[in-house]
């Protein structure tokens, strides 16, 4: 199975990151080909809504780092959206990688895939912090014709110290070799 991780937080070290990890880890040691996207540290332009995707003459007028991607992701099995929350949703990188995809929305419709949520918030997951996010993609998956897979929400873990004592990164490995 061919599995894209969109990874967004903009720490390389973080606790989104541990999740990131051991995922590839679980899927990897499956036999899954793993293709890892850092949407922080790529470059990426804003959609500017100029329609040039629908004409057929291009994919987009922005030749960034959505290049590398979409190839990938039209031809992967799994998508595999982590982020920290960020004021009850996804990074901004996340979103701004997502937005893009409307260029080849119609591409992703084609296909069945499944989808995974690996979230990290201070705040315990319990609580109403992680509803907004929650929602948000499984509207996001349901719009690209994607079945859930999992979802890990690893609350009260704001630090890499506080995942690290935590159950959750076994979750993330358990998840990635079950795909």
């Amino acid at each position: 199975m061919k599995i894209t991780v969109l990874s967004s937080s903009p720490r390389k070290e973080g606790t989104t990151a541990l999740l990131v990890q051991e995922f590839i880890r679980g899927a990897e040691e499956a036999g899954h080909d793993v293709f890892r996207f850092d949407s922080a540290f790529e470059k990426i332009a804003p959609c500017n809504a100029c329609q040039q995707c629908n004409s057929g003459k291009t994919v987009c007028v922005h030749d960034d780092s959505m290049e590398k991607l979409y190839p990938e992701l039209l031809a992967t099995d799994c998508i595999v959206f982590v982020t920290p929350l960020y004021y009850f949703g996804m990074t901004a990188q996340l979103k701004l990688t997502i937005d893009r995809l409307y260029s080849v929305t119609a591409k992703m419709k084609e296909k069945k895939r499944k989808a995974v949520l690996m979230a990290a918030a201070w705040e315990p997951s319990t609580t109403k912090s992680m509803k907004a996010l929650t929602e948000h993609y499984k509207t996001i998956i349901d719009w690209f014709n994607c079945t859930n897979a999992g979802v890990i929400l690893a609350g009260e873990c704001g630090t890499r110290e506080a995942i690290e004592k935590t159950d959750y990164p076994a979750q993330a490995y358990k998840l990635g070799k079950s795909i």
